[in-house]
């Protein structure tokens, strides 16, 4: 176990508007579905947890989040609070973390079928609207692949770090190079 105090530091180069009370944000990516992400996502942010550390976990996968169920808050939904006129939503509480899932804003029986910019407008709501507070880590549960969706949130929120996650199976690892190379694009870097 790692022991964390709050003068965890930060490797942002720009503590800006965006997530300005988040030290460090990491994106937990692959190339493939079904080959752990969500799973190595909700470890380290309870590791992180466990530690000492202030954590945020985003499940981002808005066609198929797993935050909820890994977590066990299926089924409940967030609160709303005023701040200076916005409703903001209050994440969830478990085990020292705070989390923000479109699976705790949608009914889990219903798919959600939405075009990108419905998705990438889910995806700013959870940086702009959410009150993550003072936080060490913010975990970022992507979803699998390198489309749009990535690109509006590596885009949108100051990456600090990512995990690929990843099988060894042929498939798997070239789906893991492809999200490998996404972080070298320019307009990622």
């Amino acid at each position: 176990t790692v022991n964390f105090t709050s003068n965890t530091t930060t490797a942002r180069k720009d503590v800006g508007s965006i997530l300005p009370n988040v030290k460090n944000v990491i994106a937990v990516v692959s190339g493939k579905g079904g080959v752990g992400k969500s799973t190595i996502a909700a470890n380290l942010a309870l590791a992180l947890a466990e530690g000492g550390a202030n954590v945020g976990l985003m499940d981002a996968d808005i066609y198929g989040p797993s935050v909820p169920i890994m977590m066990g808050v299926r089924g409940l939904r967030p609160m709303m609070k005023d701040v200076d006129g916005k409703g903001m939503i209050v994440p969830m509480e478990k085990h020292g973390i705070s989390l923000m899932s479109i699976g705790l804003l949608v009914d889990e029986k219903n798919a959600v079928v939405w075009r990108g910019p419905m998705v990438s407008s889910a995806i700013r709501q959870f940086i702009t609207d959410v009150l993550w507070g003072d936080l060490d880590y913010l975990i970022i549960d992507m979803p699998p692949g390198t489309g749009d969706i990535h690109l509006t949130l590596l885009q949108a929120v100051p990456v600090t770090g990512a995990i690929i996650v990843t099988t060894p199976q042929d498939v798997a690892l070239a789906d893991a190079k492809k999200a490998i190379a996404m972080f070298g694009q320019a307009q990622i870097n």
